[in-house]
């Protein structure tokens, strides 16, 4: 027999296990996690499991989420499942539709839609997915080897290796250390790119100077004459993986130096030299559409995999009004 438990039934052993002997495990899963984006006040973490004969065989974890003022925050109320399921191997297709339909249940009212990030590898799920209201939507990724710092040297494509050698040369330096106003310059160059660029959704500041000072996380930051130019946040899943979770430089402002390039580098670097033998790079977009960023990322050596995402629309016609709003904010139009 099965059951879903809360919070305060799931035991800190019990989650620990599931993530080490799980084949679907990142750190985004993890309790660590959860304390993280639970401890932050604009966000509401959420997490229940399904335990199954005493044992804990899935979990879903994750937070919600909402931009802006009252009437955006209404078109924009999500909840993020950030890796996917935390899923046992031996899981039955019963056990996780009931996983799926507690999620449903519990979240279809307090958010417009529930987005799965899956980190791995969920195919062989898929059609239980599907059956239980999450629609499959394509989407790629990289994961980069960085078992070792000769194999991460090895992988970069010849005209990375020029730019990193040409902005070491500049007098650019990367520190791995740095102040907490330095880490607020970064959130400017950050804030600046996702403004006028991107036009999607950043955390603000305080999320940023949460993560300051985390043992999982950490901030590499470009410098040039102690000038913050650029930077890369990673988090560290101990031994296991590293997130290249955020970056921005301000290329072409200096010549010869490319902080995007030698941030992202940093990033793989860090993960060699601290023995996380492969790195996530968070993201490539779409397949068959046109995505510069996939074309920078796919320059760092990495292997392209489509883990997907996983959609269940709670509220059709709020989720419509807000992906048209989306349209419009990411529109030639709306830039001019």
């Amino acid at each position: 027999m099965y059951r879903i438990v809360g919070i305060e039934e799931i035991k800190a052993e019990a989650w620990a296990s599931l993530v080490k002997a799980s084949g679907v495990a990142t750190w985004f899963q993890t309790y660590e996690a959860f304390s993280f984006f639970d401890s932050i006040p604009f966000l509401t973490a959420f997490v229940f499991g399904l335990e199954s004969d005493g044992r804990l065989k899935g979990l879903v974890t994750g937070y919600l989420q909402k931009d802006g003022g009252k009437l955006k925050q209404y078109f924009s109320k999500r909840a993020v499942i950030h890796g996917g399921p935390l899923l046992s191997d031996d899981i039955s297709a019963a056990e996780l539709s009931a996983l799926l339909s507690a999620c449903r249940a519990f979240l279809k009212r307090k958010a417009i839609y529930i987005e799965t990030r899956n980190l791995a590898d969920y195919s062989a799920y898929k059609e239980i997915f599907e059956k239980n209201g999450f629609r499959y939507e394509a989407h790629l990724d990289f994961i980069v080897d960085t078992s070792s710092e000769e194999i991460v040297e090895k992988n970069l494509y010849k005209s990375k290796r020029k730019r990193i050698r040409s902005s070491l040369k500049e007098g650019a330096v990367v520190d791995e250390n740095p102040s907490l106003d330095d880490v607020r310059a970064f959130y400017g160059l950050l804030h600046g790119l996702y403004s006028n660029k991107v036009k999607t959704p950043l955390w603000p500041l305080s999320f940023f100077e949460a993560l300051y000072n985390k043992p999982f996380a950490r901030f590499l930051l470009m410098k040039k004459d102690e000038v913050v130019i650029g930077g890369q946040l990673i988090l560290v899943w101990e031994h296991n993986c590293v997130y290249l979770y955020y970056l921005c430089g301000e290329d072409g402002k200096y010549e010869g130096l490319y902080p995007s390039i030698l941030g992202t580098y940093a990033g793989l670097q860090y993960a060699a030299k601290n023995g996380c033998p492969r790195c996530d790079m968070l993201g490539a977009g779409k397949p068959g559409q046109k995505y510069g960023v996939r074309d920078f990322k796919a320059e760092f050596g990495g292997t392209l995999v489509e883990y997907g995402r996983f959609l269940a629309v709670t509220q059709p016609l709020l989720y419509r009004i807000g992906c048209l709003g989306v349209k419009i904010l990411k529109s030639k139009w709306f830039r001019r």
